[in-house]
């Protein structure tokens, strides 16, 4: 009997720090890992961010130049059962570790911004934007123009000339914003 109770307790124990460490992963803070060299010179291939998530629970905008997690499956909608699936634990215990469709990089434009690239150059509504953190010049054949609607942002890599974002998958839905990277300020 004293050793039911015993099991109990831990059983106990466990469940509420599954839902502990859950509620924190999906509302709060989660780890990712940077995939490629797409934020270099900034941040560099398989380091681990964090990104924080308070400012997207509260569906709040990030500021120019974050650097955010994305979702690059702009194409879908995201449910609140995508955070769970994607919460580490979850993936570890279904053996699902894969997370390539995550994106990190850095905001340009927020709604009601027009973002245009010529002759290698960053322009949001007009003006040029001062970017001492890309790696080198951008290459660019022709010149390109977004408006970038309603609770979207266009988001680029630093590397640009190595860089899958929003000139290749198009503005991103705020909801498909992950979280703000807050320790490479």
């Amino acid at each position: 009997m004293k050793i039911w109770k015993e099991i109990q307790g831990w059983g106990l124990s466990i469940i509420i720090g599954f839902v502990i460490s859950m509620f924190i992963g999906i509302f709060i803070i989660q780890p990712y890992k940077v995939n490629g060299h797409s934020m270099e010179p900034t941040l560099d291939d398989n380091q681990r961010i964090y990104a924080w998530k308070i400012s997207q629970t509260l569906e709040k905008l990030p500021n120019y130049k974050d650097i955010v997690i994305i979702d690059s499956r702009v194409d879908r909608s995201r449910s609140f059962w995508d955070s769970v699936n994607e919460h580490p634990l979850i993936r570890i215990l279904s053996g699902n570790k894969k997370e390539d469709f995550f994106y990190v990089k850095r905001v340009i434009g927020l709604p009601g911004d027009v973002i245009e690239i010529k002759d290698g150059q960053v322009y949001r509504n007009g003006v040029m934007l001062e970017e001492p953190y890309i790696k080198e010049q951008m290459y660019t054949e022709q010149s390109q123009v977004w408006e970038i609607p309603e609770d979207h942002i266009f988001v680029m890599g630093d590397n640009r000339n190595n860089s899958k974002d929003s000139r290749m998958i198009g503005p991103v839905p705020l909801d498909h914003v992950m979280g703000v990277e807050g320790f490479n300020k």
